[in-house]
């Protein structure tokens, strides 16, 4: 996204903020903020930092995991996607964290799930190291799934992670072994 940045003085800002703000949001504007002769700051819509995902079902995605009881950490990547952090204990041994990367153009794109603490070669487990949750990526349904969903998923995937360390076998849902 090219952006073309207007020089805007910092009493012109405070004189009109709703109507700057709006023409930020609204028009892709983008302001460099001037006080007394010297650049200070800028303003430049959310679409340069925040991933391709719309802003309806980003509000869905929090409401839904606040809902739950869920407090992630939220951080954009180096590649604009937006991701979820959550804490989690593995068996009471350690602590882990789970994070619930969402693409651009979810939720179309399946997320992809990491378990950061996790450091042997557990089966299940894509080459990037994501967590194999949904199986082949057919099995994602954008109308169906959300971040909770995922999270949810990935506690399960933890659940069968801890299983494989203490007997070397990888239990699938209804607890048969599922060494793939």
């Amino acid at each position: 996204m090219r952006l073309d940045f207007s020089l805007l003085s910092m009493t012109e800002l405070r004189n009109r903020p709703g109507e700057i703000l709006d023409r930020v949001a609204d028009k892709s504007e983008a302001f460099i903020i001037e006080r007394s002769g010297r650049r200070k700051a800028c303003l430049v819509p959310l679409s340069v930092f925040f991933p391709d995902i719309s802003p309806d079902r980003i509000a869905h995605e929090l409401k839904t995991l606040e809902d739950h009881g869920e407090q992630p950490r939220t951080t954009i990547t180096d590649d604009r996607e937006l991701a979820f952090s959550f804490p989690q204990m593995l068996s009471g041994e350690r602590s882990l964290e789970i994070t619930v990367v969402l693409p651009h153009g979810y939720p179309n794109n399946c997320p992809r799930v990491y378990a950061n603490g996790i450091n042997d070669a557990p089966p299940h487990r894509w080459a990037d190291g994501a967590l194999c949750l949904f199986g082949i990526v057919s099995a994602w349904n954008p109308g169906k799934h959300t971040v909770h969903t995922t999270l949810t998923l990935a506690r399960q995937w933890l659940s069968h992670y801890s299983a494989w360390r203490q007997t070397g076998q990888w239990l699938d849902q209804e607890g048969r072994t599922n060494d793939g």
